[in-house]
């Protein structure tokens, strides 16, 4: 595998090995002395719950339960070691595959099946969680993001110097949504406003089936220094790393210090989504290479040698897991048909005119068709 160009180690912040060993840092190390064994366990109980809902939504999906699912398989330590840096206050815009932040901040993994299967767009609350709905069109939640950063900034609820008053936006994307216009405009905004926000690049190497080495000559966070935005690399496989490095930037975003980009260097072991075949693109050598860096197994190894992995936890966790899949196949058999007229809810924030107007011709279309019943048949029950 090529280690120069996009895919270079060089300058790769790591403070796990892939054998679990503790590597020093004199600049993050101070970042993350807090996390006790506890603290790491949780990581660890997130990450294994997290993958066990994957690998059930993509079971279910084949079974044609969902439409379509987008697997977060290999990279759950990016997400969750980032998502356990944030505080309550901070606000989350998420693409549509970070289900390991959506657990941490609270959401039920179970309600974003409701969009893959179909039901709405989205069933969680975003104030609640401080979790955006998930955004399907690549990269333009990194405008959202920088315009809802700005905003706190004009609320002033950034460089305060109180704690508890302090906010960032942290967003997320992929490799393939840094050719997208909207992250560069988000990043240029971003800067020029020294606006809050972390630009959360997870690199899983292959966009849809491009690899990153065709969408650039350099590593990815080398394009935040040309923004005058400050870029840090970090190993995306590594969940007490990507929980330091996130941290850092959410320190400095909160403070007034203004954005940062960071790059997860991870690796997608599943598909792109459950309509690809990635064994088209990509060679099974690679997929090992990356299956004995699996960031959990990482975390495993490291509790270990501390001793600090006992079999009662992992059998707890285990179990939690396995009820965990239970209910995920249970609630989304159960989720019923929306009613076709409720494409028109949640268009607008506040009542509109026009959609008000679609919605009564629909609603007398759907009627005058002979039998009477059509819209009661097909579709008035959820």
């Amino acid at each position: 595998m090529s280690q120069s160009g996009p895919l270079t180690d060089d300058g790769l912040v790591q403070l796990l090995t892939p054998t679990g060993d503790r590597t020093p840092h004199p600049e993050l190390d101070a970042l993350v002395a807090h996390l006790d064994a506890d603290a790491l366990r949780a990581m660890y109980r997130d990450m294994v719950l997290v993958r066990r809902f994957d690998t059930e939504a993509t079971s279910l999906q084949r079974q044609g339960e969902l439409a379509l699912f987008a697997q977060s398989l290999g990279q759950e330590a990016a997400q969750v070691g980032s998502a356990h840096a944030m505080t309550p206050r901070d606000h989350v815009f998420p693409s549509y595959r970070e289900h390991g932040v959506a657990h941490v901040r609270g959401v039920d993994l179970a309600e974003v099946l409701r969009l893959f299967r179909g039901v709405d767009h989205g069933g969680w609350d975003p104030v609640a969680h401080g979790f955006h709905l998930y955004t399907l069109v690549i990269g333009s939640h990194t405008l959202h993001a920088t315009g809802y950063a700005m905003g706190l900034q004009r609320d002033g609820l950034v460089g305060t110097g109180d704690a508890e008053r302090d906010a960032a936006v942290v967003v997320y994307f992929g490799d393939g949504a840094t050719s997208q216009g909207d992250v560069n405009e988000a990043l240029v905004f971003a800067a020029v406003n020294n606006a809050p926000v972390v630009f959360f690049c997870q690199n899983n190497q292959w966009a849809i089936s491009e690899p990153t080495t065709k969408q650039t000559r350099v590593p990815l966070a080398d394009r935040g220094p040309g923004f005058g935005v400050p870029s840090v690399r970090v190993d995306g496989n590594d969940v007490v790393a990507t929980y330091a490095v996130t941290q850092q930037a959410l320190e400095r975003a909160r403070s007034g210090g203004g954005p940062t980009f960071v790059e997860a260097f991870t690796y997608r072991m599943g598909a792109h989504t459950t309509s690809d075949d990635p064994t088209r693109y990509r060679s099974s050598a690679e997929e090992e290479h990356w299956r004995r860096r699996d960031p959990i197994d990482r975390l495993r190894l490291h509790l270990e040698q501390r001793g600090e992995l006992p079999e009662t936890f992992v059998a707890q966790v285990a179990d939690e897991a396995d009820a965990l899949g239970e209910r995920i196949r249970t609630e989304v058999r159960a989720m019923g048909r929306p009613s076709a007229a409720s494409m028109f809810e949640h268009v607008y924030a506040t009542p509109h005119a026009v959609v008000d107007a679609e919605r009564a011709w629909f609603e007398q279309y759907e009627a005058s068709f002979a039998d009477g019943a059509h819209g009661q048949r097909e579709g008035s029950h959820r």
